[in-house]
């Protein structure tokens, strides 16, 4: 009997090759992230468990993205923490608001096919996009792994999901997964592997599958993953080996569910307030006047994004009254951007460029909102208060219909 991509990847990092779902394993855990609001809770439980040193400094990341820059007093004891913490203990890999962690983690390098990672943050499903195990964890479990090294799980059941054909021109990776957020539900994968194969899949950018990757936890997964192919090799800059070219769900494998959709029907959506399964095509929507946009976060804050909403934007203004602020997802991006002449075409249709950064998406800085504002957004959560007050309304679209939006000045489809 075949294996499900998640057993594999399990079985590969364990040793242990009857390794299925279901079962309790100890992974050797080969990167772990960190990042700035966990890192006190981190730093103080680690040392409570009585550790000297961590397991292998060289696999340990630090990354300042939530709180830069400070938009409250505390936020700098967090800094001050964060570097003593990696100074005492030999950490570094540390970057200091270089972007987005789970941008960060492909776009450096930490993180290749067929490795078992672990972030501080839920959305550390993120890497799923490039064939690797990642979820979300506590401070507790996170400081035990630095000790360590090691992790237990309970290998996660899969629900395989076929896409084939070609999406429409207006439809992009976010209308997919939000598409299959309405269909599962906020819970109806949770702790269970969401697994994407077809040929629409196969024909997607890396950063379109992190869209999807990142948004997993939504539904409750354990990780979203895609088997790498040679564009994730040009994306990790690595050849692949028979070890990951392995890495792929077989036909026959025990799948609790499998869904197949075809790329053809899919439409423009969004997730309407306050709940990400609560998905409306944007035609039900059109005419609903907006405040603000906001383009950016780890789920649609790469190049592609800034570039497919400078396409809609490009002769166009902003219109009136309404704010457009776009957050590249990293350095590098904010400096592909500049270069090509993106960042040019946003700015010039009155957008607000801010720095690369979380930013509004967790509601810190950067433009939140107020009672009664509505928000058109590209991150991947609308809950109440996640970007400013509780009576903020929040929806969730792809780039290209944000910036339809943004001219229109009230929810269109693009």
């Amino acid at each position: 009997m075949g294996a499900t991509l998640i057993e594999k990847i399990v079985r590969k990092n364990t040793g242990n090759a009857a390794a299925k779902a279901g079962d309790i394993v100890t992974v050797n855990v080969d990167r772990v992230m960190i990042h700035d609001i966990f890192i006190p809770f981190v730093a103080d439980k680690f040392e409570e468990m009585g550790f000297s040193k961590i397991w292998d400094p060289d696999k340990a990341v630090l990354i300042y993205d939530h709180l830069v820059p400070a938009s409250q007093v505390d936020d700098t004891r967090h800094f001050r923490k964060g570097d003593a913490f990696a100074e005492k203990y030999g950490m570094k890999n540390v970057h200091h608001s270089d972007g987005i962690c789970h941008q960060l983690m492909t776009e450096a390098g930490y993180v290749k096919p067929g490795n078992i990672v672990f972030g501080t943050d839920s959305h550390t499903t993120t890497y799923g996009s490039v064939g690797a195990f990642s979820t979300g964890i506590g401070y507790t479990e996170m400081a035990s792994i630095l000790g360590t090294g090691k992790l237990w799980i309970r290998v996660p059941e899969t629900i395989r999901v076929n896409i084939n054909g070609t999406l429409p021109a207006n439809v992009t990776s976010k209308d997919i997964i939000l598409t299959l957020l309405g269909d599962l539900g906020a819970d109806g994968a949770t702790y269970k592997s969401l697994e994407f194969a077809g040929d629409t899949v196969e024909n997607m950018s890396v950063a379109s599958r992190m869209t999807i990757s990142n948004m997993a936890i939504e539904a409750g997964a354990k990780c979203g993953l895609f088997s790498p192919d040679e564009k994730t090799a040009q994306y990790c800059e690595m050849e692949l080996t028979d070890n990951e070219k392995d890495l792929y769900g077989d036909e026959d494998a025990v799948y609790s569910r499998v869904i197949n959709y075809r790329a053809e029907d899919f439409v423009p959506v969004m997730a309407c307030p306050s709940q990400v399964d609560n998905i409306r095509p944007t035609t039900e929507l059109e005419g609903t006047e907006i405040d603000q946009v906001f383009i950016g976060s780890c789920t649609n804050g790469r190049l592609e994004d800034l570039q497919t909403a400078a396409a809609v934007l490009k002769g166009k203004k902003v219109a009136p009254f309404v704010k457009l602020i776009i957050t590249p997802a990293s350095r590098k991006i904010y400096r592909q951007a500049l270069a090509d002449g993106t960042l040019k075409i946003l700015s010039e249709a009155g957008a607000m460029i801010t720095h690369p950064g979380c930013g509004l998406c967790c509601g810190r800085a950067g433009g939140i909102l107020t009672d009664g504002e509505r928000v058109v957004a590209t991150n991947n959560r609308n809950f109440l208060g996640r970007m400013g007050t509780s009576k903020v309304e929040i929806y969730l679209a792809s780039p290209k219909t944000a910036a339809a939006c943004a001219v229109a000045g009230k929810i269109v489809t693009p």
